[in-house]
């Protein structure tokens, strides 16, 4: 069976994180369900201190984005630790799913599903 293949987008909008959550702590969650779920990490992308208003002024996004528009490495899905890293913006947040999802990507939100399924910790 071939393996799903996923980028993982993390954000934080300060470099004190509020949400109590770090990049490391976000990137350590989605790695962890990656390798729970068997799904190959093809790409990382990180915006630090990154506001989640919109796609502006979010150069790691904007890459991410342009990469699955471009289709030179197809992937299943976006993992990210919460919808608030992808986007706070609701019109920029349904704009960029129904981008995906017409190049076959879609987004798993990994904290939604952690509290149910137990995944291991790196």
């Amino acid at each position: 069976m071939k393996k799903r293949r996923c980028y993982i987008y993390t954000r934080v909008s300060t470099e004190i994180q509020v949400d109590g959550y770090s990049l490391d702590a976000q990137k350590q969650k989605l790695h962890g369900y990656a390798d729970y779920q068997d799904m190959q990490i093809v790409s990382e992308y990180c915006d630090a201190g990154k506001s989640g208003k919109n796609v502006a002024g979010r150069p790691e996004f904007q890459a991410m984005m342009e990469r699955i528009q471009s289709g030179e490495d197809p992937v299943d899905f976006v993992l990210v630790f919460k919808l608030s890293r992808f986007g706070r913006n609701a019109a920029d947040v349904l704009s960029n799913l129904q981008l995906m999802q017409d190049y076959g990507t879609n987004l798993i939100c990994v904290e939604t599903i952690s509290t149910t399924a137990r995944i291991p910790e790196n």
